[in-house]
């Protein structure tokens, strides 16, 4: 008779579990040799060795298969637990990663592919179109990903805060709560890509880190997935700065849209020059979105259109 305890490490507890605990009754009814019980975080299981350990591997697969599709139905339980494998579908090759509820994501149009394609060919991407075109979005599921994977140690996600100045100083708060409106898109897209109480650990503990560009000076940035966003309002010195951060095993990506500058007037967007500084150079890749791939609203890809239609210096009439 031996007993081990068994922690579900940054699980949703009700998702893995069941309301009431209906999941983990039916394993129950799996290890009926086994007396089986949940406190908090960990299972505590008792029984002849053999049998234990025979649980804790199936848990262990269990917990895999949640950490991969942050969904365990009923009937995934039962297909590990009796086969040690759970069937996947013919259409996994081009799924980037699983989100929550087990919502494939994956890109959409023929830029996010191409994206997705160099990722694997290059240290350094620069993606760059209009709103609403997946850049962002694409970046941080090939960054949760490459996490899950164990080719990086950890996150890094950054903006230019433009009115890091005097402006900033009148927000209420300390630093976190001055800058988080400005990194709430990321904050959207993580949330969309690991359940809460796992994120949340992850912030915790520094494994995913985000921060406004000028909290990136003096440091080497190892074994690392590090995104700046917003790029078009880095100035050339921050965006050489951002750059030269890269250390060992370290994979870059940087996005913007060029038509949404926010800099000073006398101010060049460090991001164009870039663009231009940087072409054809080894390991680095430039990809172009247009509007062919938004996919937000269909009225978003309308009114980028619109407005690129517009004539230079082109002003609105009121009455």
């Amino acid at each position: 008779m031996i007993e081990k305890l068994i922690y579900l490490n940054s699980v949703d507890l009700i998702e893995f579990l069941g309301v009431k605990n209906v999941k983990l009754d039916l394993l129950k009814n799996r290890f009926p040799k086994l007396r089986i019980i949940a406190r908090g975080d960990w299972l505590k299981v008792m029984g002849e060795e053999e049998e234990v350990l025979n649980f804790e591997e199936k848990v262990h697969l269990l917990l895999e298969h949640y950490n991969e599709y942050n969904v365990l139905s009923e009937h995934s339980i039962l297909e590990i637990v009796e086969s040690g494998a759970v069937g996947r579908t013919k259409e996994v090759n081009d799924v980037i990663l699983h989100g929550i509820n087990g919502k494939p994501i994956r890109g959409r149009t023929p830029n996010q592919k191409l994206f997705v394609q160099e990722y694997e060919k290059n240290d350094l991407i620069l993606a760059v179109g209009p709103a609403g075109s997946g850049k962002t979005y694409t970046a941080i599921a090939l960054a949760v990903r490459a996490l899950k994977r164990r080719e990086v140690r950890r996150i890094i996600l950054s903006r230019p805060a433009v009115e890091a100045g005097e402006k900033l100083g009148f927000l209420p708060g300390d630093m976190k709560e001055k800058i988080d409106p400005y990194l709430q898109p990321l904050y959207d897209a993580l949330q969309d890509m690991i359940p809460a109480a796992k994120l949340k650990d992850y912030l915790e503990n520094g494994t995913i880190q985000i921060a406004p560009l000028a909290f990136m000076r003096g440091r080497t940035l190892n074994e690392a997935f590090v995104i700046l966003d917003e790029a078009q309002n880095a100035t050339t010195n921050q965006i050489k700065m951002f750059l030269t951060r890269m250390g060992q095993s370290t994979k870059y990506v940087v996005t913007g849209d060029i038509t949404q500058i926010d800099l000073p007037r006398k101010s060049m967007s460090g991001l164009v020059q870039a663009m231009r500084i940087l072409k054809g150079i080894k390991g680095i890749k430039t990809i172009l979105f247009d509007v062919n791939d938004i996919v937000r609203h269909p009225l978003v890809q309308r009114i980028v259109d619109a407005y690129d239609k517009r004539k230079p210096g082109e002003e609105v009439k009121t009455q």
